[in-house]
């Protein structure tokens, strides 16, 4: 089975972004300004916690964009507030010939969007449904929707550059993961959750056009709509740690993918890497025991499910069923094949617990 799964930044890479970050604050917060947890409510030359504006400032420049908003809701709430700003309710959204995710079309059938769809691997396709539907925007998800998905992301956003189409790309899963972001590649908008980021629950990220940033602060208006300082600033934390964290995750899943398909495990078939929808081990065994070895893990002290799916509160490693969106493409995976996410074990842990989960299923 042929995936195309997302390249991860390397260890130096992951160092250098951290310490670009961590060069920014330092420019942004001189002295102690940044032992602080912030101030809260509506400063009135803003109409929003100082600090919060400081710190969208600060993500802003990491990104390269022009300006940056904190939202509620976390990536939905983000994915939900870009789509506001670019499309009107009841205009066209082009995506991915693809499943869309639960919470994305929950949001996209709120406002009534008419959707259409063009394959993303091949660019011509994407220019040929502009040209038959002229979409008010263009949503793309920056992580894979299908196993077989090889599109690059900026080969997408360039197409729909050239015909002038707003783009909102899904950053879920790869910010802080890999080395750009949909708006560094010159998408519109970036959205992302800073839960996944080891932040706060709850908080999301629009990072991209003024004008459009713009259009989203005045959607959002109101005292409770704000992030509040100390929030951002939680936010802010989460995000200089996490391409580290992340960069480990990522060794710790090649480690994982070499001794399993060297055959370290008599009942794994192959193991392979795929973006579903964070960058994840798929194990496939040789049997249908995939539901057997999952209930048998989690005696071993593998989570049973996901709180946000790389979130501060996820440490020891995930196993768990494949994700809704594959389960679409192949219901005939379920039975064979689970996921597995490191999370912040290393690779002994994992095959420890996947080897006893195997033999006590024998």
């Amino acid at each position: 089975m042929k995936t195309y799964p997302l390249q991860s930044m390397t260890m130096a890479q992951a160092q250098q972004q951290q310490f670009k970050l961590v060069d920014i604050i330092c420019r942004h917060f001189p002295g102690a300004d940044f032992l602080s947890q912030g101030d809260l409510g509506l400063v009135p030359d803003l109409h929003q916690p100082r600090m919060t504006r400081r710190i969208e400032t600060v993500i802003a420049e990491f990104f390269g964009a022009e300006s940056a908003a904190f939202v509620n809701g976390a990536g939905t709430g983000a994915l939900r507030a870009g789509l506001a700003a670019l499309a009107s309710p009841n205009s066209t959204l082009l995506v991915h010939n693809a499943p869309i995710y639960p919470t994305t079309q929950t949001s996209i059938e709120q406002m009534g969007l008419h959707v259409i769809r063009a394959d993303f691997n091949h660019a011509e396709q994407i220019s040929a449904a502009i040209r038959q539907h002229q979409p008010a925007a263009c949503l793309v998800q920056h992580t894979r929707q299908k196993m077989s998905d090889r599109y690059t992301l900026q080969g997408v956003i360039d197409t729909l550059n050239q015909h002038l189409i707003p783009s909102l790309v899904d950053d879920n899963y790869a910010a802080m993961k890999v080395a750009k972001i949909g708006c560094q590649h010159g998408a519109t908008l970036s959205t992302f959750s800073c839960f996944k980021l080891l932040g706060p629950q709850g908080i999301g990220l629009v990072a991209g056009k003024q004008t459009a940033i713009d259009a989203l602060r005045r959607s959002m208006y109101s005292g409770g709509c704000q992030i509040q300082g100390y929030q951002a600033m939680e936010a802010l934390r989460g995000m200089v740690f996490a391409p580290v964290m992340h960069a480990v995750q990522a060794e710790v899943n090649d480690e994982l993918v070499m001794r399993l398909n060297q055959g370290e495990l008599p009942q794994v078939k192959h193991a392979f890497l795929a973006n579903a929808q964070s960058k994840v081990l798929l194990v496939e065994f040789h049997d249908p025991i995939a539901e057997k070895v999952l209930a048998a893990a989690h005696t071993f002290g593998a989570l049973p499910y996901p709180v946000g799916a790389e979130s501060k509160f996820e440490i020891p490693p995930l196993f768990y069923r494949i994700s809704a969106t594959f389960r679409q493409t192949d219901p005939t995976l379920e039975q064979r094949m689970i996921r597995i996410n490191p999370n912040r074990s290393g690779a002994d842990t994992v095959m420890r617990i996947l080897r006893e989960s195997c033999q006590l299923r024998d």
